[in-house]
């Protein structure tokens, strides 16, 4: 009898098996892209793969499935296919107001992230408690990319004057930690920045309040009474200092006179500290740059610091920044990894930046370019180059967003009417 039993448990087991293969084998795929190099640093993919897209989910990540059924074939091959960008320095918060807090100086996310293959963006302390319901209510919630943001330690963000932004009364903690646990899902991180006082209060207030919530510090420029080093020694492993490559008088560059990274930015580098590029207007100089690259400071996250003067100015976009760095000697897959994955570990949301089967399906579909190209810094200064990235298709939760050249599009013919 028990062998009976053992038999018809087997017998049992290899039903449902075969029933949950059928239903998978039934589930009907949206989009299916074949042919591609995928890229996918969390599922240590890096090969010539296919990627079923059903419902908004990644169905499947595997070589040669099978196109029968699919509603939507799109051939990508000589292409990579990365999980979407994810853009960790951004100003979004849009709005009549002078500035970037609900202001002018800040840009809808939509209008530049997905032909540059970002379908995430955090925006980096714009709001603060006061303002965030606000921004959630007229930009993340009414944006098809996914915005993100650090809560700034100041109330207001960056409303109103300069005073009325570093007032320590402002400097309510407790409000801001409530805010946080309320909005846990948009909030990743906080910020500080813009403070031109000489106490620590501030620094070390944000700082506690983003290890409380298990969440990083996001170190901005603009901290001008304190020293880059000491700026480091204040922060712990997990922390991001951003505009990481700059070179501007209000704090010390990261390369000093003879060209050699700064020991102490190296050993914070070794401590944990993660190094944003922060680009922006004024944010990154090849100067700086160049020699870090070549003496292991690369950056972790390809931050843009998008904003309306720069998207029109040396920064462009989150691609243009990545091929920088391409033409600086750092390697595709390195690269396009510190994109996706390294950065949505940098904000701790291992949700995004990944192909995982059942993971929403953020696609960026990325060509490289070889011919002529030239890549302009904050100082205005040129680097040539022979390859540029290129968004060819952009999927935002199972949709495409983004088709530069008409991949997904049915051929048009005279006689179609």
């Amino acid at each position: 009898m028990k062998h009976f039993i053992q038999a018809g448990r087997s017998v049992l087991f290899a039903i449902c098996l075969s029933v949950s293969a059928q239903i998978v084998i039934a589930q009907e795929i949206d989009i299916l892209l074949k042919g591609g190099h995928v890229i996918d640093a969390k599922n240590k993919i890096s090969a010539k793969m296919d990627v079923a897209v059903s419902n908004g989910k990644i169905l499947k990540v595997a070589p040669n499935i099978a196109a029968e059924g699919a509603k939507k074939v799109v051939d990508v091959s000589g292409m990579y296919v990365s999980p979407g960008l994810i853009d960790i320095h951004t100003h979004v918060f849009t709005g009549p107001n002078p500035g970037f807090g609900h202001g002018s100086s800040s840009v809808k996310p939509d209008d530049f992230t997905f032909r540059a293959g970002i379908t995430t963006v955090v925006d980096a302390g714009t709001s603060g408690y006061k303002t965030f319901p606000l921004f959630k209510e007229q930009i993340i919630d009414r944006s098809r990319t996914r915005v993100l943001a650090y809560l700034n330690a100041f109330a207001p963000g960056m409303v109103g004057t300069a005073a009325e932004q570093e007032d320590m009364k402002a400097l309510e903690i407790e409000k801001a930690d409530e805010t946080i646990k309320k909005y846990s899902d948009n909030i990743v991180g906080v910020k500080i920045g813009h403070y031109s006082g000489k106490d620590w209060k501030p620094f070390d207030a944000a700082a506690s309040l983003a290890h409380a919530n298990n969440r990083p510090l996001f170190v901005e420029c603009h901290i001008t009474e304190f020293s880059l080093e000491d700026q480091l020694n204040h922060m712990k492993a997990g922390d991001i200092l951003t505009h990481a490559y700059e070179n501007v008088s209000e704090r010390m560059p990261v390369v000093d006179e003879n060209g050699k990274v700064r020991q102490f930015v190296l050993d914070a580098r070794k401590k944990g500290i993660l190094f944003d590029v922060g680009h922006g207007g004024v944010g990154f100089w090849f100067n700086q740059a160049v020699p870090s690259v070549k003496q292991g400071l690369a950056p972790d996250t390809f931050g843009t610091d998008m904003h309306h003067n720069s998207v029109n100015s040396g920064m462009k976009d989150m691609l243009n920044l990545m091929s920088k760095y391409l033409n600086m000697g750092m390697q595709t897959e390195d690269i396009i990894q510190r994109a996706s994955w390294g950065a949505a570990t940098a904000i701790k949301r291992p949700d995004l930046g990944n192909l995982s089967v059942e993971a929403v399906a953020d696609i960026a579909v990325i060509k490289v370019l070889d011919g002529k190209f030239g890549f302009l810094d904050a100082g205005g200064f040129k680097l040539e180059g022979n390859q540029k990235f290129q968004a060819e298709m952009t999927i935002r939760a199972g949709r495409i967003v983004w088709d530069l050249n008409g991949m997904a599009g049915v051929p048009w013919s005279k006689d179609l009417k």
